[in-house]
C-alpha cells in the first residue's frame, strides 16, 4: 500500500512540476514560434510584402496578356411571345 502512494504522490509532483515549467517557459516558446512563421512569411512573400514591382513597359501602353480563343454565341431563346388581354 505504501509504495502504491508514492508511485501516486511522484506522478503528481512530476505532473504539477511540468505544468509550473510549462507556465513558465510559455512565453519564450511563442516567442520562438513566431519568429520562425515571421521568417517563413518573410521567404515566401519577401522582406516588403506591401512593396511594387517595378513596371516593365511604358505608362501608358497597352498590352493584351489573353486573347479569347472561341468568341461566344447569344442564343438566348427565352420562349414564345404570347399576346393576352386584361380581363376586369
Amino acid at each position: 500500500m505504501v509504495t502504491f502512494l508514492k508511485t501516486v504522490l511522484i506522478i503528481l509532483l512530476v505532473y504539477m512540476g511540468l505544468k509550473f515549467l510549462l507556465k513558465l517557459l510559455k512565453p519564450y516558446i511563442m516567442r520562438y514560434i513566431a519568429k520562425k512563421a515571421g521568417k517563413q512569411f518573410e521567404q515566401a512573400f519577401g522582406a516588403n510584402p506591401f512593396q511594387q514591382e517595378p513596371t516593365r513597359e511604358k505608362e501608358g501602353s497597352i498590352s493584351i496578356d489573353k486573347i479569347p480563343t472561341q468568341k461566344r454565341k447569344t442564343t438566348s431563346t427565352v420562349g414564345e411571345y404570347v399576346d393576352y388581354e386584361e380581363i376586369d
